[in-house]
């Protein structure tokens, strides 16, 4: 059976995707236009949106008071935590994360698009590229975001300029070399009017692509996790105590990814244990194969002591088994990196004790270039590259590899904050 090419060439399913850009580029607008044009907004939320802005003295419906949800964030006409919004078309369902601007809510930025399939960079197009756009595409990259759309906003304040546009997109492509982005797609747009954001219009005629709707809907994203090894941490042994099903168990979990069929050989990591799949179990029944995102139930022709934390892979294309690594960490907490301290390390499955015991170099967020340590810690909003010991082995892939057996989260044993996400190298 051939499972791969019947899921590959999708376009179906869920997009989640992350907006980014500098102050007043127009985020929060570009997310109010998609939900209004597309139906995903109540006219009750409209409403109050208007009420809102007209108590403040200004005309009509604000979009940007439709994602801006905190009160600070009104008051202050900025994005400050992540807002996640929901729509859908006939075509697919998204789920958006409008991400803040300011280099202050970096961590915010990391959280909001680390489960991102693409990333909107928004550009003002009056100003051309900022440094914050340089930021954002530098923290897109390194959260290996595999597809990026330009968004060139506001194109109706240069008179929708073809050379504007042009001289913007020609000085993102130098920079884009430079950091080894690939798949980017730059399209020219007015959100407040509307301008090739759902629908094409008659304002741009030498424009001939598509509309940033028609882009996020043609994007193809199955491809980006069936296309890597074959990764099954399991949550949870399934043994039902019915009569019935006295010898059932069930091994129920999420495909992280790749693909796999009844019949396939598979090793259990970290025992090293080898079987068979027998049986593949999907919330629409009994299936031939399943792929990642899914969430399954899969049992095996042999009995074997798995548990969870343990993890099935395919025999042959086997992750690492460490306890000890290196990884990029954002800290995100208020409190510094500490190497005297114990942390809980939350990656998949499994959550284990270790210590963040070296500190080699921080992370310039605008170029990704190393930069000299200060205080050999880690502050709020600072990425560096730092080694962990564990106290027991992770089954692991590089994050440039595998974005979910190669992430994870670290925990402070004192307060279960979560104080860094981490991506291993």
């Amino acid at each position: 059976m051939n499972a791969p090419s019947v899921i590959l060439n999708t376009t179906s399913g869920l997009l989640r995707f992350a907006t980014s850009g500098s102050v007043d580029d127009g985020k929060s607008t570009l997310i109010g236009r998609l939900l209004v044009d597309t139906k995903g907004i109540y006219e009750d939320q409209l409403q109050a949106a208007q009420n809102y802005h007209e108590r403040k003295g200004g005309k009509g419906v604000d979009l940007a008071l439709l994602t801006d949800g905190l009160q600070a964030e009104r008051d202050q006409g900025i994005t400050i935590d992540v807002a996640y919004r929901y729509f859908s078309t006939p075509r697919r369902k998204f789920i958006i994360a409008d991400t803040p601007g300011h280099e202050q809510y970096t961590r915010n930025m990391v959280t909001g698009a680390s489960t991102a399939d693409l990333a909107i960079i928004l550009i003002d197009a009056r100003k051309g590229i900022l440094p914050q756009s340089r930021r954002h595409a530098c923290i897109s990259h390194l959260l290996e975001i595999p597809h990026i759309l330009v968004a060139i906003n506001k194109m109706d304040l240069v008179d929708y300029s073809e050379a504007v546009y042009n001289q913007i997109v020609a000085d993102f492509k130098v920079f884009a070399a430079k950091l080894g982005l690939h798949d980017v797609h730059y399209i020219p747009i007015s959100a407040l009017n509307g301008d090739m954001v759902v629908t094409r219009d008659n304002n741009m005629p030498w424009y001939q692509g598509n509309t940033l709707l028609g882009t996020l809907e043609n994007v193809s994203i199955a491809r980006d996790l069936t296309a890597h090894p074959f990764r099954f941490p399991v949550q949870v042994v399934n043994r039902p105590q019915g009569e019935e099903l006295h010898d059932f168990r069930g091994y129920m979990g999420r495909i992280e990814s790749g693909v796999i069929a009844v019949g396939d050989a598979i090793t259990v990591q970290p025992s090293g244990m080898t079987s068979k799949i027998k049986a593949i179990y999907t919330g629409q029944g009994e299936a031939d194969f399943a792929f990642a995102p899914q969430s399954v139930t899969l049992t095996l022709t042999d009995e074997r002591d798995i548990s969870r934390g343990d993890m099935l892979v395919k025999t042959g294309d086997t992750p690492q088994v460490e306890k000890q690594f290196q990884a990029k960490i954002c800290w995100l907490d208020n409190s510094p990196l500490d190497f005297s301290k114990k942390y809980w390390i939350k990656h998949t499955t499994q959550t284990v004790r270790g210590v963040i015991h070296q500190l080699h170099y921080s992370l310039d967020i605008h170029s990704l270039e190393q930069k000299e340590i200060v205080g050999n810690t880690l502050q709020m909003n600072e990425i560096g590259l730092v080694s962990l010991k564990l106290l027991k082995p992770l089954i692991i892939d590089a994050y440039s590899h595998n974005r979910g057996t190669g992430s994870f989260i670290v925990i402070d044993s004192d307060t279960n904050n979560t104080v860094a996400a981490g991506m291993i190298v």
